[in-house]
């Protein structure tokens, strides 16, 4: 991915991925020298896999309670970290995903979301965020409402299990802010479920393609606004219900702008959308539409 092994990653994406301030991340770079060590053919400065590792074991160290300086003299003493060299993405066969479900499934029962986690880290890193999605983590999710509708319990078992997967898909580097944005994200007003647009996101950066997710409940005049203001590729809007789906300034966003409008979710299902408007029938389908978009393919 390029977030890491491309042309590395922005400060930016770095302190999203750290979970630190920018703020914070430029202290660092002119207080201790931690900063990024390459550059892009424009001169933009980008954190290699090596800044990454140090910058992680500052997080570490400072959230042990030691003090930025004294965390800092350790982290340039120690030698420069060693980079793992990520394993080749592998097919997730149907046997084995019917075995990470039942895992997954048991864990998410026990409510033991560090193992879940876990779990859920290591799926993405060997199988891809879109094998991921449609094999492990949206069955065990369907199964999960499902079980939680029939029995008039269960909601908070589906819940930690999406706060686990959630987790997960931001663990996925953000690619390098370069050109023009190819996807926006959005809910539709009053929309809650914000999960699947995460899912796409993650699967975005893993194809290096940049994004920015517009959270939950979006007001209609606000996601014209961004579009108008962010000029994406590609707008995509979820909603799971159709009196939600309705609430989607759809036709404008059609006539209006310069981008690819897609639409997901079952609250589509029973809608006519405009012409030029795309239906988006799954994760991967979404990550095709994006690619083609923006003069990829994938």
């Amino acid at each position: 991915m390029m977030g890491e092994q491309g042309s590395g990653l922005t400060p930016g994406a770095l302190a999203g991925m750290l979970g630190i301030s920018p703020t914070t991340l430029r202290t660092w770079h002119r207080r201790y020298g931690l900063g990024p060590s390459a550059r892009t053919s424009g001169n933009h400065r980008r954190y290699t896999p090596a800044d990454v590792e140090r910058l992680r074991r500052m997080v570490e160290l400072t959230a042990k309670g030691l003090a930025p300086a004294a965390a800092a003299g350790i982290v340039l003493s120690e030698p420069p970290p060693a980079v793992a060299t990520p394993a080749p993405r592998v097919d997730l066969s149907p046997d084995a995903a019917r075995a990470v479900r039942r895992g997954f499934l048991n864990a998410a029962c026990r409510l033991d979301e560090p193992l879940m986690r876990d779990l859920a880290v290591k799926l993405i890193a060997e199988h891809g965020v879109v094998d991921s999605w449609h094999q492990v983590f949206m069955p065990t999710l369907v199964q999960l409402g499902r079980r939680a509708a029939a029995r008039g319990r269960g909601v908070e078992v589906e819940h930690v299990t999406t706060a686990a997967v959630l987790h997960a898909l931001r663990g996925v580097p953000f690619p390098a802010a370069e050109g023009r944005l190819a996807a926006l994200l959005a809910c539709a007003p009053d929309e809650q479920h914000t999960l699947p647009l995460e899912a796409l996101g993650a699967a975005l950066s893993e194809c290096d393609s940049t994004w920015r997710h517009l959270g939950a409940r979006l007001p209609a005049r606000a996601l014209l606004d961004a579009v108008g203001k962010l000029r994406p590729a590609v707008v995509v809007v979820w909603a799971h219900r159709a009196e939600l789906a309705r609430e989607v300034p759809l036709r404008t966003l059609a006539t209006r702008f310069d981008a690819v409008v897609a639409v997901a979710g079952p609250g589509w299902d029973p809608l006519v959308v405009p012409a030029g408007a795309e239906r988006l029938t799954s994760l991967r389908h979404g990550v095709r539409v994006v690619l083609r978009a923006t003069g990829r393919t994938g």
